[in-house]
C-alpha cells in the first residue's frame, strides 16, 4: 500500500505525520510513503535526512493576510492544487493524510476530487482554519484532544491522540521520578526547535529569586541560536549548573533525565510529555493561532496534569515562585507527573493507521 503524508511547516505538524509513517511502513516491507509539503517548512530540512521521500507544492496561508497577499495566497492555493494532482497521479497513493499546515490543504482538496481515500489529524484543541475546511471532504478526522471533537463531524471523527516518534516511545522512561532529599532536581527548559526567547528572558530574570536554591537544581536549556551567548553568561556568572544548547538533538534523553520541565503549549510537545510522565510549567505562545496552545495547557491543568504561567503574567518572578513551590514539595512533583502519565495515549500512531487501513481493506472487498 502507498500512503500519502501532506502538510508540515512546524514541527508539531510533521512530526506526528512522521509518527504516523514509521508505523505505516512497520506493517509491510512492501508499503511506501510519500510526504508532500513546502520548500520553507521544517520538513524540506529534516525529511531528507530521516530518509524519507519528500515532493514540495507552492502553498501559503491566508487568514489575518492583508487583502494583496491574500489574492496571491488564493492564486498559490490553485498551482497547489495543479502540483498536488500530478503528484497524486505520479505516485498513486491508496491513502492521503493531511497533518495540518499550507501543504495540505491542496492536497487534500486534490485527493478527494481524484476520489482517493483522505483523512486528516487535529493536533489542537482548537483546529487550524485548514482542518475545520478539510474536515468537510475528509471521511475520517483524527483527533488528539478531546476538547477538539465539537469542531468537527460527530460520525466521523475519531480520538487518538497525538502520534509519537518511535525515537521517544522507546527511549523514554514510563513514569516520574522523584529526586530524593540528597539529589538535585534537573530542570529541562526550552521553547520549541528555534527556542523562545520570551522562556529565554524569563529564566535569566528568575536567577536571583532562584539563588537560595541553585546549590539544588541542575539546568538544561535550550535557547536557540540567537540568545544562546547571552543566557550562558548569564547562567555562569549567576553560579548555576547549567547545561546551555541552542538545540537538543536527543529529546528522548533530555525527558528522561528532567525531573521536571518549563516548555511551551504545543500539540506535539504535550504529547510527548505526558507519554513521559513529566510535571511542566507550560508558557503557552500567545499568538499561536486561536490561542490554541493556551487551551492545550488548559485542558491537562483540569486534570491537575501540569501548570500554566500566562505570558502577559510571565515574570522572572512568577516563574521563579512555581518552580520553587515545586521544589518545597517533591511530592507535587510525582503526582502531577502521574497524572500527566494517566492522560497519554502511546498507541495514537497504531490506531490512525488501524483506522485508514480498515477503510482501505473494505474498499477492496
Amino acid at each position: 500500500m502507498k500512503l500519502l503524508i501532506a502538510g508540515g511547516g512546524t514541527g508539531g505538524h510533521l512530526f506526528p505525520g512522521i509518527a504516523v509513517a514509521e508505523e505505516f511502513l512497520a506493517r509491510n516491507n512492501s508499503n511506501e510513503v510519500l510526504f508532500v509539503g513546502t520548500e520553507r517548512g521544517i520538513e524540506a530540512r529534516l525529511l531528507p535526512r530521516l530518509g524519507y521521500r519528500l515532493e514540495c507544492i507552492t502553498a501559503s496561508g491566508i487568514k489575518g493576510q492583508s487583502p494583496p497577499a491574500k489574492i496571491r495566497s488564493a492564486a498559490q492555493l490553485l498551482y497547489g492544487y495543479a502540483q498536488s494532482r500530478r503528484i497524486l497521479k505520479e505516485f498513486r497513493p491508496d491513502l492521503v493524510l493531511g497533518v495540518g499546515g499550507y501543504a495540505s490543504a491542496p492536497v487534500v482538496l486534490a485527493a478527494r476530487g481524484m476520489q482517493i481515500r483522505r483523512f486528516i489529524h487535529e493536533q489542537n484543541a482548537i483546529p487550524g482554519l485548514t482542518n475545520k475546511l478539510l474536515a468537510r471532504f475528509a471521511e475520517k478526522v483524527f483527533i488528539s484532544i478531546e476538547e477538539s471533537r465539537k469542531f468537527f463531524p460527530e460520525d466521523t471523527t475519531v480520538l487518538t491522540g497525538n502520534p509519537l516518534r518511535k525515537e521517544i516511545l522507546w527511549n523514554v522512561p514510563l513514569g516520574q521520578k522523584t529526586p530524593g532529599s540528597d539529589e538535585k532536581l534537573k530542570l529541562l527548559v526550552f521553547g520549541g526547535s528555534a527556542g523562545a526567547h520570551r522562556i529565554n528572558t524569563a529564566m535569566i530574570e528568575s536567577l536571583p529569586f532562584l539563588e537560595g536554591v541553585k546549590e539544588r537544581i541542575i539546568i538544561t536549556h535550550q535557547t536557540g541560536e540567537k540568545d544562546q551567548a547571552e543566557v550562558r553568561k548569564t547562567y555562569e556568572q549567576s553560579g548555576f549548573a547549567a547545561e546551555v544548547t541552542p538545540f537538543i538533538d536527543d529529546m528522548a534523553a533530555a525527558y528522561s533525565n528532567a525531573d521536571m520541565i518549563v516548555c511551551r503549549a504545543g500539540a506535539t510537545t504535550i504529547a510527548e510529555v505526558t507519554a513521559c510522565g513529566k510535571a511542566c510549567i507550560f508558557i503557552p505562545y500567545p499568538y499561536a493561532a486561536d490561542d490554541h496552545q493556551r487551551r492545550n495547557a488548559e485542558a491537562l491543568l483540569k486534570k491537575e496534569a501540569g501548570y500554566m504561567i500566562l505570558e502577559r503574567e510571565l515574570s522572572g518572578e512568577s516563574l521563579a515562585f512555581q518552580v520553587m513551590e515545586l521544589i518545597a514539595h517533591p511530592g507535587k512533583i510525582e503526582q502531577t507527573g502521574r497524572n500527566a502519565r494517566s492522560l497519554a495515549q502511546l498507541d495514537a500512531a497504531q490506531v490512525i493507521v488501524d483506522e485508514m487501513t480498515r477503510e482501505q481493506a473494505c474498499t477492496e472487498k
